[in-house]
């Protein structure tokens, strides 16, 4: 079974391949199954309202099943924010290194003590041949503090200013599997691998149901 991840940003669809990997599916882009393809607008009021934008769309565009997931960083701090608009916080288009300098000055009068913020992460998964209203949703979450200025080489977002909590290090000084193992969206990933297997299952038990009594 093939199943299209509805993201364009390299990051994501880089740890979304490594956390499905021990599932028999291929895993595609949707740049690579539909080259033309534009995704909406991320204006729902929620990281569950986008992720399902995205992934109902990218399954009715390429009638396969797909998976989209909407993360962003909440400060307490700060309200919550930058929330849903963590990927144009700084400006529409914004560049990472923008977006985290945007923070920092926001952050610039707040003690350590109460700079705790965390990650969330929601993944939907949409089939295209049942109803959109089904679409399954997991949130995976990663509680943390936002450091003082940017420390790591790895990652992409707010990784080199996200410390994770119970810890003195930031998600871009982790390695890719021990970042997996802890983040929001490794977490939400897991939570849906059995969704997935489900459906695999279903795909199969069917495909042997249709051809196996061919003649």
């Amino acid at each position: 079974m093939t199943i299209v991840l509805a993201t364009q940003n390299p990051g994501k669809l880089a740890e979304l391949r490594a956390l499905f990997a021990p599932l028999a599916v291929e895993v595609v882009s949707i740049r690579d199954v539909a080259p033309g393809y534009v995704a909406p607008p991320e204006d729902g009021a929620t990281f569950e309202d986008n992720a399902t934008k995205k992934a109902v769309a990218a399954a009715a565009a390429t009638q396969l099943v797909a998976i989209a997931d909407d993360s962003g960083l909440e400060v307490d701090a700060l309200g919550g924010r930058p929330g849903v608009r963590s990927a144009r916080y700084a400006r529409e288009g914004a560049t990472d290194a923008e977006n985290n300098a945007t923070l920092l000055d926001a952050l610039q009068e707040v003690d350590d003590a109460v700079r705790t913020a965390r990650f969330r992460c929601v993944i939907a998964l949409c089939d295209p041949f049942a109803d959109p209203r089904a679409t399954i949703r997991v949130e995976g979450r990663c509680e943390g503090a936002i450091a003082r200025s940017p420390r790591g080489e790895s990652g992409f977002g707010y990784d080199p200013l996200f410390v994770v909590q119970g810890s003195d290090r930031t998600f871009a000084e982790l390695g890719e599997s021990e970042k997996n193992g802890i983040s929001h969206r490794g977490k939400a990933a897991r939570a849906l691998l059995g969704h997935v297997e489900t459906l695999v299952a279903a795909r199969l038990a069917e495909a042997k149901r249709v051809y196996g009594g061919a003649s």
